[in-house]
This record gives C-alpha cells, sequence and structure tokens, in this order.
C-alpha cells in the first residue's frame, strides 16, 4: 500500500453523517453496521470502505440514521 492506511472514529462518523455521537454508537450495534477494524484505547475504529459501503446500502433511507 503506497498511501497511509486511514480509519475512521466515531468523531468521522459523526461528522460523515450529521448526528450526534451518541447516535453514531447506537447505529455501530447495528446488526447491519460493519464491524471496527481495531478497539484503541480512543475507541472503536473502521475502514473508510467499509463505512461508504455501508452508507450507500443504508442510508440511502435518512430516516434510519436519525
Amino acid at each position: 500500500q503506497d498511501g497511509p492506511f486511514l480509519l475512521v472514529g466515531a468523531h468521522e462518523i459523526r461528522d460523515l453523517l450529521g448526528v450526534s455521537r451518541q447516535r453514531v454508537y447506537q447505529l455501530a450495534k447495528r446488526s447491519d453496521f460493519p464491524e471496527p477494524v481495531a478497539e484503541l484505547a480512543q475507541g472503536k475504529v473502521w475502514a473508510p470502505a467499509d463505512l461508504e459501503a455501508w452508507i450507500g446500502a443504508t442510508v440511502a433511507d435518512k430516516e434510519l440514521i436519525e
């Protein structure tokens, strides 16, 4: 891999979806939400590609995230 390995946490997901951090944690408990790639001292982190796929498949209906 040539570039840096990027990961996103709850803060980035919050900004991406326009929801609260608490809502991010609620969404992360859903069975269809991507599995985190690691759990660090700062919290869980996800691969951006996994989140983008989930958003494309799930968040087309905004009611699912609000």
